[in-house]
């Protein structure tokens, strides 16, 4: 996680660089509370990371000497096909509609979306279909 952690922490120091250069020399709020937002969104993380990497034993990944072998693990069973990310994404697509269109895109955007949540859960709990 010290690569993790190394590259959001630089990318945060260069947004927070630019936040300060451009509240100085482009006297305009909305830049750069948006580009000071970017900066937290990359130091949070990237101070969490930073957290936990001193506190965690080194993966492979972060030996630069380490070997492909070092990196295996157990691949574990992955999900087969489903339904419910579709349904979660036309409600949400409903959701979004509502905003544009009316209210009363909301009910079915919010059934498609609580089906599918429950769904997935009941799915991913049972393991999948077989």
């Amino acid at each position: 996680m010290k690569v993790e952690a190394r590259i959001l922490l630089s990318l945060g120091s260069f947004f927070g660089l630019m936040a300060a250069l451009y509240w100085f020399w482009g006297h305009e709020n909305a830049g750069g509370v948006m580009i000071f937002a970017a900066m937290l969104l990359c130091f949070v993380p990237g101070s969490y990371y930073y957290w936990w990497s001193r506190r965690m034993r080194a993966r492979p990944e972060d030996d630069p000497n380490a070997t492909q072998a070092q990196g295996a693990g157990v691949v574990g069973a992955f999900p087969g096909t489903s339904i419910w990310p579709f349904t979660l994404g036309m409600g949400a697509f409903f959701v979004v509609l509502a905003l544009v269109f009316g209210i009363w895109f909301l009910v079915p955007g919010l059934g498609l979306v609580a089906w599918a949540l429950f769904g997935g859960t009941a799915e991913g709990r049972r393991g999948g279909t077989r």
